[in-house]
């Protein structure tokens, strides 16, 4: 699909990749087997190949003649992928590596015949010393030595092909390196961090597919002499799930927007913002999607089962959630951190003035300060429709900018180690982003007046008065001494649960006489 049409391909941008991911997204082990292929199978050459490795492999790659399998996950490396142990070996003669390893949980590992394999290779770095390092590497079947094991039985996506590929002296020429010998670490974060925007497209595609279905069970379906439609729990679920899916659709297309922008632009994080947000928003709406058929929803007759063992997934591959909560937390601070390092720095060196405003800010914020950052009134960006929602972005944005310089300040470089903090930051970035997406898209809808726009403006002020509330009690708990902040507890009562391996409270039946 995004494979250029010189080779063959249909050179869809990232927008047009998202729009047919909602389409794809209907039958979940299709769209993996698409994803595997084109998401990240063959990305690998599309972004690092030479114009060669392009030539030689992406028009049958394109035709759907050969298929391509992406290959980093060991046994004993899964979300740390720095330490896997497969190996490659230049030979004597420099003209090939010796691939030797295996590879597990690999999506069309059974099917491809086209490889983005992750291996070891010794390198000479700059002082001279020779170090192990990532390198990328083209690999095709029919170079010999590639077997793969028996498809895994799955909990969900079943119809696609998951397996063990195993290398065994495999012959890799050197020119099927995929940029340079050594670079393959960056090469694969690339690939990842390219690919996991198109989630929230195909989560929204499924979540408005489980909308129609579940709603005409609803309208039709009576109890106690009513239709489920008319009770409120029910009416709950249906708002929640037309939240869910409008602030995805809202993230996912801001995200490949900015993706298609001249320049190859970096959007790791945000499209890490939009899959850590669709993935658990799927699991959680297709929950919900089931409960309004009750018992019906439990049964293999009906899809709904189906679509809750299929999205469980979604968040685990393509980087944990927890993983890339820390990724995008981490991300973010390492600018703030460098902001603020610069102004203690200058204020060291005796810059009165900057000293007296970070001051007086501080001042003002315990003073109840007023927040215009320009989105609001008269010469704002945002639709008077929108201008509550508008203020609490305002507000959070600027109050989270100064929890974060209070989190720095404290903790330092170990902020890396404080993760239950880290989590709570990434939570309320995420959440930011998906507000800003949704005033944006929302202001665009009722401005050239597209149908149903006053339903996206219901939808968007519900969100966003919902993650502001749940955005200040997050800064709350990060705050020093906080009484919400129950971090230190947690801790405790997990490391006396894991010292045991077990859950050690006495049962409520036991007796001491």
């Amino acid at each position: 699909m995004q494979i250029p049409e010189e080779y063959g391909g249909l050179g869809l941008s990232n927008t047009m990749y998202a729009r047919l991911g909602e389409i794809t997204s209907l039958d979940g082990s299709i769209a993996v087997t698409l994803a595997a292929h084109q998401a990240i199978g063959l990305k690998g050459i599309l972004i690092a190949g030479s114009d060669e490795q392009k030539a030689k492999y992406l028009p049958r790659l394109a035709s759907g003649e050969h298929i391509a399998a992406f290959c980093l996950t060991e046994s004993g490396s899964g979300s740390d992928a720095a330490s896997i142990q497969t190996r490659a070996t230049l030979s004597e003669d420099g003209k090939y590596f010796v691939l030797n390893g295996s590879k597990v949980w690999i999506s069309n590992g059974g099917l491809a015949n086209i490889f983005t394999v992750f291996a070891r290779t010794e390198v000479v770095d700059k002082d001279g010393q020779l170090k192990d390092k990532i390198t990328a590497f083209i690999v095709e079947r029919d170079f010999g030595g590639v077997t793969h094991g028996k498809p895994e039985d799955k909990l969900g996506i079943r119809g696609s092909n998951t397996c063990e590929v195993h290398f065994e002296n495999t012959k890799v020429p050197i020119e099927n390196v995929i940029g340079e010998v050594g670079g393959g670490f960056k090469v694969a974060m690339n690939i990842l961090n390219s690919g996991r925007f198109s989630m929230g497209s195909a989560s929204a595609g499924m979540i408005k597919k489980l909308i129609e279905m579940a709603a005409e069970y609803a309208c039709t379906r009576k109890q106690f002499n009513k239709k489920l439609s008319e009770f409120g729990l029910i009416q709950e679920k249906f708002c929640f799930m037309a939240v869910k899916a409008y602030i995805m659709e809202s993230m996912a297309y801001l995200t490949a927007g900015m993706m298609d922008r001249p320049g190859f632009p970096d959007c790791s994080v945000e499209a890490a913002m939009v899959k850590v947000f669709s993935s658990e928003g799927a699991w959680a709406c297709v929950s919900e999607a089931l409960q309004v058929l009750g018992g019906l929803g439990y049964m293999k007759d009906y899809p709904y089962e189906r679509y809750l063992r299929d999205s469980r997934i979604l968040l685990i591959f393509e980087g944990t959630n927890e993983i890339l909560r820390l990724y995008i937390a981490l991300t973010g601070m390492q600018y703030a951190g460098k902001i603020l390092t610069d102004k203690i720095k200058e204020i060291k060196k005796g810059n009165v003035g900057l000293a007296l405003g970070e001051f007086l800010s501080k001042l003002r914020d315990t003073m109840g300060r007023r927040v215009d950052y320009g989105l609001v009134g008269d010469r704002g960006v945002v639709h008077p429709s929108l201008q509550e929602s508008g203020q609490k972005l305002e507000e959070n944005i600027y109050y989270f900018g100064t929890t974060v310089r209070g989190l720095l300040s404290r903790f330092g470089k170990t902020i890396v180690d404080e993760q239950l903090v880290l989590k709570r930051v990434a939570d309320i970035v995420i959440n930011l982003y998906a507000m800003t997406a949704a005033i944006s898209r929302a202001s665009r809808s009722i401005s050239i007046g597209l149908r149903n726009h006053d339903h996206e403006v219901l939808l968007t002020n519900i969100f966003c008065t919902e993650a502001y509330f749940k955005n200040n009690y997050a800064m709350a708990q990060l705050q020093k001494y906080a009484d919400e902040n129950l971090d230190d507890c947690i801790k405790k009562a997990a490391k006396q649960v894991l010292e045991k391996r077990a859950y050690i409270c006495s049962h409520p039946l036991d007796r001491t006489f």
